[in-house]
């Protein structure tokens, strides 16, 4: 069997009254990229903080690549990367000079070698001498992948590592991470992004800080038994606007010149097209369920449960 980087159970923790994480079970094998799902604070976030031993959960336990989760936080701490959803570097400083400092904090000997090797990987070696606060988005997120590998860790943490960076930038990121997987790392990222989640050997999704599903993208979309139809033809903006509130759609969007319409109730999905103000002039077909049909039914769950 494959051992587990990460194998933790029951646990929570609140804030006051609110409480964040609820009684969370969770399993990561080594060397395997699971994508971390769910809604504004579904508690995302606080797991990967209780994971990465810088909050204590108030309950439960397990172990994060094999040291106790409570008892061990210090070295569990100094063998992973934690990458957080906002750039935390100082861009006053440049490329070079921001990794010296945390080359610094972690007392990595051969320092010098070190940041010369991940500028490399990066792709940052021309821009080491370049302010960090200069650097655009995409850039400043490879800066900060940097600093997170600097001190050789076991274990990738990423909260939202991509939000606001284009299109090409969140590629070749991805690309990166999936390279470093590859040689035996063990990335838990958290995303929105679908065609993310699509990239990943798991998914994870969180709702009021419980697992709600978990699985390959695949079998998530087939566990979740939804419907799917396609509409071709003309003023498809109007047929969204009818359809979109709807009791029986979960999910209704636009995707280039075809109306994609979603639910778990065929009978209320096949009802709801068929109203005659909704066949005028387009041509419906069954389609597949795609991974954010899924998901958007499953935070209107969570929406409604709350």
């Amino acid at each position: 069997m494959t051992a587990l980087a990460i194998d933790v159970h029951d646990l929570r923790k609140s804030f006051g009254s609110l409480k964040v994480v609820d009684g969370l079970s969770l399993q990561v094998p080594e060397g395997e990229i699971c994508g971390f799902l769910g809604g504004n604070g579904s508690g995302k976030t606080t797991t990967i903080r209780i994971l990465c031993g810088l909050l204590t959960p108030d309950g439960g336990g397990g172990t994060c690549l094999g040291l106790d989760l409570i008892r061990r936080a210090p070295e569990i701490r100094r063998q992973v990367g934690y990458m957080t959803q906002r750039f935390s570097f100082y861009g006053d400083l440049t490329v070079a000079e921001n990794l010296e400092f945390v080359a610094e904090l972690y007392e990595i000997p051969n320092r010098r070698r070190a940041i010369s090797q991940v500028l490399e990987r990066m792709g940052l070696a021309p821009r080491a001498a370049q302010l960090a606060g200069a650097l655009s988005g995409g850039w400043k997120q490879r800066m900060a992948l940097a600093a997170c590998l600097l001190h050789a860790p076991r274990l990738l943490l990423l909260d939202e590592p991509t939000a606001g960076v284009d299109a090409k930038a969140r590629r070749e990121f991805w690309d990166l991470i999936t390279d470093m997987a590859a040689e035996g790392m063990t990335v838990l990222v958290s995303t929105h992004y679908m065609d993310e989640a699509e990239r990943c050997q798991r998914i994870i999704y969180l709702a009021g800080g419980r697992l709600v599903v978990q699985g390959t993208a695949e079998a998530v979309v087939r566990d979740a038994q939804m419907v799917a139809f396609e509409a071709t033809g003309p003023d498809l903006e109007a047929a969204l606007r009818r359809l979109r509130p709807d009791p029986g759609v979960d999910s209704a969007a636009i995707f280039g010149h075809v109306l994609h319409v979603a639910g778990t109730d065929r009978e209320a999905v096949v009802r709801a097209i068929w109203q005659p103000e909704n066949q005028a002039g387009l041509e419906w077909r069954e389609a597949q369920p795609r991974l954010d049909d899924v998901f958007v039914h499953l935070l209107r769950q969570s929406e409604g449960m709350s």
